[in-house]
């Protein structure tokens, strides 16, 4: 009588395939048919431990035993060790970690958001609803529209894209706002660096934000969706159009989702390629066809949105957030944080560090334990110098700021803003005038041109850095005072965000880093970060 097949499941995520997951699991393949031995291979998510991708795990009685990091020619070895039987044997080969639930990276999380991430085929129906999925569309179904959006305001959600804005009053204004037509808008233009949570969401549990983006559109009323996704992300893209329409075909979305005689319809744009399209209502002009130039606000796209009509815009997280909100109560997520921020935040640690990849903790955690507990330091085994945070457009924080709390309101008190959760690791080598220089020349780059502070304030930024940095003396003070002063003008009087938050890394550098632009370790001015950066 044969073996029953056994279950191996190899990630399909994009910093899996980076490093070979294809190779492996074609290996894996070919080596068990020439062997004659029964398989069952899962393409499944990452678990997020990206220092051990390709991650192999082996279905056994006591639980999934995880093998990395896997490379293809690793594959004999491991199958002669007795890989698929769950010998001793194979659980003292060099690439055996033990039962992968059991891992401290992954024990010390609290994964409700990523709570099936790892765990399930992206694009399997069967595997979504066994893990939990749908409770939430089925339980919004029930409550009706305005106690879903109650439920979401009581939850404490706010945008987990950077703004922070409470995610229950955003439904509610649209809700309330008369329209024949009302549009949910989800930005997956994930141009931050250091910044992975939304493409590992649309590759790795694609049906968490469908449903998500159902929920949203019953409540509020509106009918069509659409997800905004960046145009460097390929497999993102495929595979979401493949789960738009799995679900489509099983009823979760189209003129009748899952009974209820309300209808919501979802449909992919693929991003222009440009940072600034990352800003809501710059988003919104390229889904309607144009270029993706920042409008003037009033009115909010809350109110005169996509097409001018009523419009939800979350970015990916928020909105991925919500089944579970729905599934489990409000009181179940508002039980997780610290102060008005609450729930988890998906982490991500990046740049130059041991153990990269996606932590996702309730707000309240320390980046000091983040990137020395989880992230284990820096990968050259130097001192950490800075640590960014929020993406190109985040602050440098210094040592002296690593044991704040991670919540919006303390980062805020600091001049910090947590944004994304992306963070950027940079070692003693790093010179913090070089990174100043690079955010203003960025934004240059990345400009939409429409308001002057962000288009010209920009470039001379880069001229005034540049003069700082060559000249010595009186010179260099009237350059890092006319600096501030630029930094200043673009904070306070940009259209959006790119012009606005350009100042917070450039006066961040400048403030706790001074010797890096040639300057006397005290900033000439005497202020501390927090009075302008």
């Amino acid at each position: 009588m044969s073996q029953a097949p056994v279950t191996v499941f190899v990630p399909r995520d994009s910093a899996a395939l980076a490093v070979g997951a294809d190779e492996v699991a074609q290996a894996l393949t070919e080596a068990c048919t020439a062997r004659g031995i029964g398989l069952h291979l899962v393409r499944n998510s990452s678990r997020g431990m990206f220092w051990l991708e390709t991650l192999v795990e082996v279905a056994t009685p006591q639980g999934r035993m995880a093998f990395g990091p896997v490379e293809a020619d690793d594959v004999g070895a491991l199958l002669d060790a007795g890989l698929l039987d769950g010998s001793t044997h194979a659980q003292s080969h060099p690439l055996s970690l033990g039962l992968t639930e059991q891992l401290p990276w992954l024990a010390k999380q609290e994964r409700l958001t990523f709570a099936r991430m790892g765990l399930t085929d992206p694009l399997s129906l069967a595997d979504h609803e066994a893990h939990g999925g749908w409770a939430g569309l089925r339980r919004a179904i029930a409550l009706g529209g305005e106690a879903v959006v109650q439920e979401v305001l009581d939850s404490g959600l706010r945008g987990r894209g950077g703004a922070a804005f409470p995610t229950g009053i955003k439904w509610r204004t649209v809700r309330q706002t008369p329209a024949a037509q009302k549009y949910i808008a989800c930005n997956a233009d994930e141009g931050d660096s250091g910044t992975f949570s939304d493409r590992m969401t649309l590759e790795g549990d694609p049906f968490m934000l469908i449903e998500g983006m159902a929920i949203a559109g019953l409540a509020v009323g509106a009918t069509q969706g659409y997800v905004y996704v960046r145009s460097e992300y390929p497999h993102a893209i495929d595979t979401f159009n493949a789960a738009i329409a799995l679900a489509t075909q099983a009823g979760f979305l189209g003129d009748d989702v899952c009974g209820s005689g309300q209808a919501f319809h979802l449909t992919l744009r693929k991003a222009a390629g440009s940072y600034v399209c990352g800003e809501e209502t710059a988003m919104l002009e390229s889904i309607e066809g144009k270029r993706g130039i920042v409008r003037a606000k009033p009115p909010l796209p809350a109110i005169e949105g996509l097409f001018g009509m009523p419009t939800v815009i979350n970015n990916v997280i928020t909105l991925a957030s919500v089944p579970i909100i729905l599934a489990k109560g409000a009181a179940f997520y508002k039980d997780f944080g610290v102060g008005r921020s609450k729930g988890t935040l998906p982490f991500q640690l990046a740049g130059n560090i041991l153990r990269g990849g996606l932590v996702e903790k309730a707000f309240g955690l320390t980046l000091r334990e983040l990137v020395e507990d989880f992230g284990g330091g820096t990968r050259s085994g130097r001192p950490i110098k800075a640590i960014q945070v929020g993406g190109p457009l985040g602050a440098y924080v210094p040592p002296s700021q690593w044991d704040v709390p991670l919540d919006y309101e303390a980062y805020a008190a600091l001049g910090l803003v947590v944004g994304h959760g992306g963070i950027v690791v940079h070692d003693e080598t790093a010179n913090l005038a070089e990174l100043a220089r690079y955010a203003m020349a960025f934004c240059a780059l990345e400009s939409c041109g429409k308001c002057t502070p962000c288009r010209i304030g920009s470039t001379r930024g880069v001229e005034v850095i540049d003069r700082i940095t060559r000249n010595t003396g009186e010179v260099r003070e009237q350059q890092v005072h006319l600096l501030r002063d630029l930094c200043d003008t673009m904070l306070n009087g940009s259209l959006c965000a790119m012009g606005g938050m350009t100042p917070y890394p450039v006066l961040s550098a400048l403030n706790h880093y001074p010797a890096d632009f040639g300057l006397d370790a005290t900033p000439a001015t005497g202020k501390p970060a927090t009075a302008t950066a």
